[in-house]
C-alpha cells in the first residue's frame, strides 16, 4: 500500500473520528475520571499510528502500530462500562464499539504489509 504520509491512511483517519466522537459524546460527562481515560484512550490509537509512521524503522512502526491496536481495545471495555452505568444510550455504545472493532483488521493488515516478505 503506497501512501505519503499516515494522514493518507483510512485507519488513522477513523481513528481520528472515532476520537472527536468519544469527546463529544462525553462533553457533559460528569465522572471526571471515566471520562478522562476514554478519551486519552481513543487519542491514543491515532496518536500511535502517527509516531510510528514518522519512526526511522518498518520494526519501530510496527511495534507503534501493535500499541496502537492495545489502544483501540481499550476504550471498547470503558465504553461497555459506560452504558452499564448509564453515562452512554446502548446505540452510541454499540455504534462506537463497532467503529474500535473494525480497527483491528486494518492494524494488522498495515502491520502485514510492514513486515519483511519471506
Amino acid at each position: 500500500m503506497a501512501y505519503c504520509s499516515f494522514e493518507d491512511l483510512e485507519v488513522w483517519k477513523r481513528a481520528c473520528r472515532v476520537a472527536v466522537s468519544i469527546y463529544e459524546v462525553l462533553s457533559d460527562c460528569r465522572d471526571y475520571g471515566l471520562r478522562d481515560q476514554m478519551t486519552r484512550a481513543a487519542v491514543s490509537i491515532a496518536a500511535n499510528i502517527a509516531e510510528g509512521a514518522e519512526r526511522n524503522s518498518p520494526g519501530e512502526y510496527i511495534h507503534f502500530l501493535h500499541i496502537a491496536k492495545g489502544s483501540a481495545a481499550e476504550p471498547r471495555t470503558q465504553l461497555d462500562i459506560a452504558q452499564r452505568i448509564g453515562i452512554l444510550d446502548h446505540k452510541t455504545q454499540t455504534a462506537l464499539t463497532d467503529e474500535l472493532k473494525s480497527f483491528s483488521p486494518m492494524l494488522h493488515a498495515l502491520i502485514k504489509s510492514l513486515k519483511p516478505k519471506t
